[in-house]
């Protein structure tokens, strides 16, 4: 059965086949055969530990099958609104609303130990007051208090790039939901050391 190919990017392609979405990792040339496939067996194993444990925390697309001869991971199709292309369309509170949904199930992650490693609402989808988080690929396990402010420093930065109007509002509000963590103020006081790097090399 053919399916709709609706993303084709550097590590994977994303592709509709009926009900489920097929991630498919990419070959890539400049490898060895054999060092690639080990590569994209072993990052195709990983992924879906991360999303598997995910999903008992928060909403991600339930995996259905995983096939490690062709690196592909199957997955619920989730028929929603995605956030990089609908956030700014809500109304404002609703955008509040949405933010804070965020920065708790980043919360539950962290507070497990997932750092997701690429949030951004091109990897966020609103369902019914639901938010979807999506594409694992760049994620890990990792409990250390630095890759947590990273990961929240990553979705600041996609906020003020995709949803300037409001990003710093909306940001608070990610905060406020953040909040819930154990480790909230240990992370939030590295975050604020992480933006400061961050200005520090934009000076120059």
């Amino acid at each position: 059965m053919k399916g709709k190919i609706l993303q084709q990017g550097a590590e994977a392609n994303i592709i509709l086949q009926g009900n489920k979405i097929i991630k498919r990792r990419v070959k890539k040339s400049y490898r060895l055969p054999s060092i690639d496939e080990k590569i994209r067996k072993l990052r195709t194993r990983a992924e879906t530990k991360l999303l598997e444990k995910a999903g008992q925390i928060i909403d991600i697309p339930k995996v259905i099958d995983v096939n490690e001869k062709t690196q592909e991971i199957s997955m619920d199709f989730i028929n929603g609104k995605k956030l990089s292309e609908n956030l700014d369309s809500f109304p404002f509170s609703d955008q509040k609303k949405i933010c804070r949904i965020l920065g708790s199930n980043i919360a539950k992650l962290h507070d497990s130990g997932i750092i997701h490693g690429d949030l951004t609402t091109s990897n966020m989808i609103y369902v019914y007051d639901k938010v979807y988080f999506i594409d694992f690929g760049l994620g890990f396990i990792s409990h250390k208090i630095e890759d947590k402010a990273v990961d929240l420093h990553l979705l600041r930065q996609a906020l003020e790039a995709k949803h300037f109007k409001h990003w710093k509002e909306l940001f608070d509000e990610v905060l406020r939901g953040y909040s819930a963590s154990k480790n909230s103020d240990s992370v939030l006081k590295q975050f604020r050391k992480v933006e400061a790097r961050g200005r520090y090399k934009e000076s120059y």
